[in-house]
């Protein structure tokens, strides 16, 4: 572990560095081609007017651009990013190609720059964690090694791009590391410390969206209410996940090839930019007014619709871009919205209530939704609020919705996965428990075909070929088994040598001896070290015999009690009973 921290720490030095890459070059993209000018200062498409032919021509040529290189350089730049890390880390080895370090930022930076409603999160998580997984493979290390350095990378991209390192961990938590274990958890902490200082540096420490939250107090009603906006919230992100994956769908019909998609949903993209044009870009300017109550009803509603709209079919068109910085604003104006009809707060508090009930339930990741909320504007007063408005989003998504916006993308590639964290049932059992308790012990004296004869039945009912048969041996040593496969060849060699063969002579020391009090997760993992399916189980002590054999069919004894404990009902506390019409005292 000790190791890995090194090596994280570089990984999150250069991961702020490509933060602060990415953003400065989605700006010079944005510059030249909306103002024409060079300049690396993140601004919006849309802050000033600008010709028809631009706004509806750019996002077309930026999406054409993305196609080519998508098609010709490396088709791994498609998506927004985390369902490709995710991909990665489960089927890949944790192995990224080195160009997708470099053509990832840059067909983001190009989507973005031409209008793309996407952020700039999802390219950096991929190229952060492209970052990572090559150091890693230059380096000898194990596949969960490479996975730690690949999520260090990511999750310290994110850190320095959004000034949120409490927001990165449990992203990389909740999304990426499918496991809660020091050797993971602490490198990946180091990498983000190291990016949030580096990024303290390179952009400032200060909140990305400040709220003025000095007075916040929310009354009980202001609670139960936040239920109501987590809920309206999840409704929205129910249907922004629909939509995204019904445009992939439609896209999917279309008579020709991928490449030209992302120009079809840059032309999505443009007709929206007419409509709306602060729906164009990255949108952290049309974030800070949202949550600080400054929006006007006309920007509130054009990016409600206009923004979801056009976000959710150009994804659908398999360009590059991130999901967060979108869905921060679609979440920001359905709860400024809100805002116009619930009780005043303070300004722009149900807008942050939205922001992270469209979180939990686009990402279903409920306390990311929370802590980047409260790390993007340092609103710690509105901590139950959020949790409140996070947890009724993300349950309705759980609800109505199979995956998420991020798992879905996965399944259609033919891995289905769960990021629902629970106990293995094979840790709260032991072998004592579940082993056989009466073995069939042989002598070591006895012939191959007595064997047969004795363990026949045994055989039978262990499945024919591949009954674990212990033997005592004269040197007393615990562990010697023979298998019935192995008796029938000392027979028939018998047969044919003429000669006197005993279970002394054909056993051997079994590749496994569990213990009693060994869990069966150490048994499932030692039957799958070594390739066998029966041990034996041998006392402790010096007077050491075996006293069981645990075969893998026994290890579904603590799955069929998790199934058990999941879905039997039962009333442990009987209720009164009403006395019989007889019984009735007179």
């Amino acid at each position: 572990m000790l190791l890995i921290c090194g090596w994280a720490l570089l990984v999150g030095g250069a991961g702020a560095v490509a933060a602060l890459a990415l953003l400065r070059l989605i700006g010079l993209v944005t510059n030249i081609v909306f103002y024409q000018r060079w300049s690396t200062s993140l601004v919006a498409p849309g802050l000033e007017h600008r010709p028809w032919w631009l706004v509806l021509g750019a996002p077309v040529a930026g999406g054409l651009v993305v196609g080519l290189m998508a098609r010709y350089g490396s088709e791994k730049i498609r998506g927004h990013g985390m369902p490709e890390a995710i991909e990665a880390i489960l089927t890949g080895g944790s192995r990224v190609a080195p160009r997708v370090a470099v053509l990832k930022p840059v067909s983001a930076a190009i989507s973005i720059g031409t209008g793309g409603p996407f952020g700039a999160e999802g390219p950096i998580i991929m190229t952060g964690g492209a970052i990572g997984s090559i150091l890693a493979q230059a380096l000898r290390l194990s596949a969960d090694e490479r996975k730690t350095l690949l999520v260090s990378g990511a999750a310290a991209g994110m850190a320095a791009t959004f000034n949120s390192p409490l927001a990165a961990v449990l992203l990389a938590v909740e999304l990426l590391l499918f496991e809660w274990r020091p050797r993971s958890f602490v490198p990946v902490v180091a990498a983000v410390g190291v990016s949030t200082v580096v990024r303290g540096f390179l952009l400032g420490t200060a909140p990305i969206f400040p709220v003025a939250a000095s007075g916040l107090h929310a009354a009980p009603t202001v609670d139960a209410l936040c239920a109501v906006a987590g809920l309206l919230g999840g409704a929205l992100a129910v249907a922004a996940t629909w939509l995204v994956y019904r445009a992939e769908d439609g896209f999917a019909r279309l008579p020709f090839h991928w490449m030209w998609w992302p120009a079809i949903g840059g032309a999505v993209i443009g007709l929206g930019g007419l409509i709306e044009p602060r729906a164009l870009g990255v949108g952290y300017d049309v974030i800070e007014q949202l949550l600080t109550g400054r929006a006007t009803v006309s920007l509130i509603v054009g990016i409600l619709v206009v923004k979801t709209l056009i976000w959710s079919l150009s994804l659908g068109s398999g360009t590059s871009g991130g999901v967060l910085a979108p869905v921060f604003m679609i979440g920001g104006a359905v709860g400024a919205a809100e805002g116009l009809l619930f009780p005043h707060v303070i300004p722009g508090f149900w807008a942050m209530m939205g922001l992270a009930a469209v979180v939990g339930g686009v990402m279903r990741s409920p306390l990311t939704g929370v802590v980047f909320t409260l790390e993007l504007t340092h609103a710690w007063g509105a901590v139950l609020p959020l949790l409140i408005s996070s947890t009724a989003a993300y349950a309705l998504s759980a609800l109505v919705l199979k995956r998420s916006v991020l798992t879905e993308k996965i399944a259609r590639r033919g891995l289905h996965l769960t990021r629902e964290y629970s106990t293995d049932p094979l840790e709260t059992f032991f072998v004592e428990e579940v082993m056989e308790r009466r073995p069939l012990l042989l002598a070591g004296q006895e012939s191959p075909e007595g064997a047969i004869k004795i363990t026949k039945d045994a055989a039978d009912t262990a499945g024919g070929g591949q009954c674990l048969l212990p033997v005592l041996t004269d040197d007393g040593v615990p562990g010697m088994v023979v298998t019935h496969d192995r008796l029938l060849e000392a027979t028939s060699q018998d047969a044919a040598a003429h000669g006197r063969t005993t279970l002394a002579d054909v056993c051997e020391p079994s590749p496994v001896i569990l213990r009693p009090d060994d869990t069966l997760r150490r048994a499932a993992y030692l039957f799958a070290e070594h390739g066998v399916t029966e041990a034996p189980v041998v006392s402790h002590g010096p007077d050491a015999q075996v006293v069981g054999t645990i075969a893998l069919r026994h290890l579904l004894h603590a799955r069929r009690h998790d199934l058990t404990e999941e879905h039997h009902r039962q009333r442990l506390i009987p209720g009164q009973r009403r006395p019989r019409p007889d019984s009735v005292p007179a």
